[in-house]
């Protein structure tokens, strides 16, 4: 899964991705920083979620088939209780390894609160609080949740609101569905900027660069 990640962000993207983050901010003061995490949070609450849901459909299958059965079945309680333990840690693995099943087993408010957790980490580790006229704005991806946060400073903030971003937002959660997040990105990118200046965050005389424009990745 993690080098399919990385196959998504190759080199000739990341500069295309850089190169967009510098055409953008020619419109506006804001400083852009897209940031990219494989996913937010490994989630062993799912695969103990999804371990605990296939032993015990395992133990209701051959106790059944026990019961129903009997010596035809040849399940004795230590074998139905081996199987059971089988069961589980193949689920668990298979949560673990399929993004599908984990998304699932996570389930939409862990995740929500998970990657919103990372967004704000990631936030503050890239320093996008620092500019000068507080201007700086996250456009945070997590891959395998197929969610997209954009965190803006105080200068952001109090000038586009949150629900201005939902098109963009949209935009680069279907990318990342159709296996294009690069692309997207790129797009939401030209977008933002546009939108910044439209909000009033017009680059003014004087302005500067003051975070770097490539696209920060992390595996994990």
């Amino acid at each position: 899964m993690q080098n399919a990640f990385m196959n998504m962000f190759p080199q000739a993207e990341q500069e295309k991705i850089a190169a967009a983050v510098r055409e953008a901010e020619k419109m506006t003061s804001g400083e852009i920083v897209p940031f990219v995490v494989g996913q937010s949070d490994h989630y062993e609450t799912a695969e103990w979620r999804g371990g605990f849901l296939g032993g015990f459909l395992a133990f209701v299958a051959m106790t059944f088939l026990r019961n129903a059965f009997g010596d035809w079945t040849r399940f004795d309680p230590a074998g139905i209780a081996a199987a059971t333990l089988l069961a589980g840690g193949t689920a668990m693995l298979a949560v673990r390894f399929l993004p599908g099943l984990k998304r699932l087993f996570a389930g939409p408010h862990l995740i929500t609160r998970r990657v919103e957790q990372r967004a704000a980490e990631a936030f503050i580790s890239e320093e996008v609080f620092a500019t000068e006229k507080r201007t700086g704005i996250l456009i945070f991806l997590s891959m395998m949740e197929r969610k997209v946060i954009v965190l803006g400073d105080s200068g952001i903030h109090s000038k586009v609101r949150q629900d201005d971003w939902r098109d963009i937002i949209g935009l680069v959660v279907e990318a990342i569905r159709t296996g294009k997040p690069a692309d997207g990105l790129v797009e939401a990118i030209t977008r933002c900027g546009a939108l910044l200046a439209g909000h009033g965050v017009e680059r003014a005389a004087g302005d500067r660069d003051q975070l770097a424009d490539d696209l920060r990745i992390r595996k994990e």
